[in-house]
């Protein structure tokens, strides 16, 4: 691959007449041109789109950022893979580049955002795993950098986010199950100071208070975000002097690990205890009995995600004039086998 000076050279013109011609200016003559144009394509020039960059003050390229680690390498069905297939549907159509930011999971989120925000590698950016208090939000609030979250936080006081309706889900689980008979119903919740288990939470206890259940600490099961998370949870529950009769899962994978535990100690899904997930995640559509989980539109997530973030950016912002608002994404319950049991047989 050569660069413009190689090509230069080669042609045996000056660099300025060379780059003109790339670039398409109307005092290079047709014959230069087309010379150009032909040995640059002979030779595999590539023009540097770093240095054109930095010249016109942006990247054409948006960051999203995402947690990295193990569990995210091995749990296939992971949330993003959807969801970026809608953001570069919208990002297509300016010729803007995405491109994912794994920060390492043993690494300050903060920190290295900072860092990738001083290579200037990004124009805007989308973070996500939002915490309670997330200094990032305020980091890129005060830089004026174009961003949205996905998730809510208790940072800064107006910021563009979109985050899944966590309550919803928790409210309508309970109201199910409370429905089918069960008051002694568990929930799952990170381990980590994600504000979405904070949302699960309370709204968990609201459901409960509503029937005039008392809210019970040890029911609510902390643990990691992932298919050994399920399996932990499981095993916890398993423990309880006075085990529930219900639980509701906060991640997509959670439930094979569940079952799994569940099963090792011969307790049956949908017979011994009724489980409701979270996501139908491709990997858990072959559970048997069939699990009772929400539905969500990753693709449409994508978009909606994109489309707000240019909402932000003055060069794009005629495009979206409708697309500032922060929104709460619903999701649709799927009934399934897992949780259609007679409570009362078990007594």
């Amino acid at each position: 691959m050569k660069g413009i000076r190689q090509l230069a050279e080669h042609l045996n013109i000056s660099i300025g007449t060379v780059s003109r011609a790339l670039n398409g200016k109307p005092d290079v003559n047709q014959e230069t041109r087309r010379r150009v144009l032909a040995a640059a394509e002979e030779l595999g020039y590539v023009a540097n789109q770093s240095g054109r960059s930095l010249r016109q003050g942006e990247t054409k390229v948006i960051g999203l950022m995402i947690e990295s680690s193990k569990e995210t390498v091995e749990n296939a069905d992971n949330f993003f893979l959807g969801v970026t297939s809608g953001l570069q549907s919208v990002f297509a159509r300016h010729k803007l580049d995405l491109l994912m930011l794994p920060c390492p999971s043993d690494e300050d989120p903060h920190e290295y955002l900072k860092r990738m925000v001083a290579r200037r590698i990004v124009d805007a950016m989308i973070i996500s795993d939002t915490q309670r208090v997330d200094r990032r939000i305020d980091f890129l609030s005060r830089a004026k950098i174009p961003f949205v979250a996905l998730g809510r936080s208790l940072s800064a006081s107006n910021f563009p986010w979109i985050d899944l309706d966590f309550e919803g889900v928790a409210d309508h689980a309970v109201e199910r199950l409370i429905a089918l008979g069960h008051r002694r119903i568990a929930i799952t919740a990170p381990s980590s100071e994600a504000n979405l288990g904070y949302l699960f939470i309370d709204s968990y206890r609201r459901a409960l208070e509503r029937h005039d259940i008392l809210f019970d600490p040890s029911l609510v099961i902390r643990i990691r975000s992932s298919e050994q998370g399920g399996y932990q949870a499981a095993h916890e529950l398993l423990l309880l002097e006075e085990r529930p009769t219900a639980v509701i899962l906060i991640y997509e994978l959670m439930a094979i690990g569940l079952y799994r535990r569940l099963m090792e100690s011969g307790v049956m899904p949908g017979r011994d205890l009724a489980v409701i997930g979270f996501r139908d995640a491709p990997r858990a559509r072959f559970l048997q009995p069939s699990l009772s989980c929400f539905r969500i539109s990753l693709y449409d997530l994508g978009v909606a995600l994109g489309r707000m973030l240019l909402a932000t950016m003055p060069a794009y912002r005629e495009f979206y004039p409708g697309d500032g608002r922060n929104i709460i994404w619903p999701l649709e319950l799927m009934p399934g086998e897992s949780d259609a049991f007679d409570v009362g047989a078990m007594v």
